[in-house]
């Protein structure tokens, strides 16, 4: 671990230490939190935005790392970059879910980056010809599909169409709250889902 992430688990610790004295700062909105956290760095305030979501990014950390540690040190890289990045937040959506997103892109990057870590799409390729033909998977196949058989299948889809996957039927995310995300117009999109769907039905009916 670098002695910038040290440090900033330190300052971290430190300032949650803090809040202790005073609950208030817990009563605040993610949206209130980072107007704060924007206005003048204050670490405190995102000490309380690091408590409510550390578990959910380093969830979805693990789901592209190797090891327990490797999951750690990707959920502070996350965080830190975040510190860096959270004026981006506009407000558009839920902080939730652009969380979600942010972390989601964060991993795929980090994947990317490193080729001989580079996460494998097993599916048969399928052209833009053949994705028009596809016919749209209903969102009720979806949800009827077998937990751990899906688990896997979702293993197999690239890093992009499982984020895309995960923040539309884990977390419940809008089309409009989607677009405003990942800064992609609607039908832009609808065509994503409609991809993303198409392959992971495909892998998983390959599934024994």
């Amino acid at each position: 671990m670098t002695f910038l992430k040290r440090l900033f688990l330190i300052l971290i610790n430190h300032d949650k230490r803090s809040l202790k004295a005073d609950d208030a700062y817990s009563q605040f909105t993610d949206e209130e939190l980072v107007q704060k956290i924007v206005a003048n760095n204050n670490a405190l305030f995102f000490g309380v935005l690091y408590d409510r979501y550390s578990k959910m990014v380093y969830n979805k950390c693990y789901g592209f790392a190797k090891s327990k540690d490797e999951a750690e040190d990707l959920t502070q890289d996350v965080f830190l970059m975040l510190f860096v990045k959270l004026a981006s937040f506009k407000g558009r959506s839920k902080f939730s879910t652009w969380l979600y997103s942010f972390t989601y892109n964060f991993c795929v990057n980090y994947v990317n980056r490193n080729k001989q870590r580079k996460m494998s799409d097993n599916s048969i390729p399928m052209d833009d010809a053949e994705y028009r033909l596809t016919e749209e998977v209903p969102d009720e196949s979806i949800y009827e599909l077998k937990a751990s058989k899906l688990e896997k299948a979702l293993e197999l889809v690239s890093p992009e169409d499982k984020s895309i996957l995960l923040l539309k039927y884990q977390d419940g995310a809008s089309i409009k709250e989607l677009s405003e995300v990942l800064e992609l117009g609607e039908s832009a999109i609808k065509m994503r889902l409609k991809r993303a769907k198409a392959k992971l039905l495909e892998i998983y009916n390959t599934l024994s």
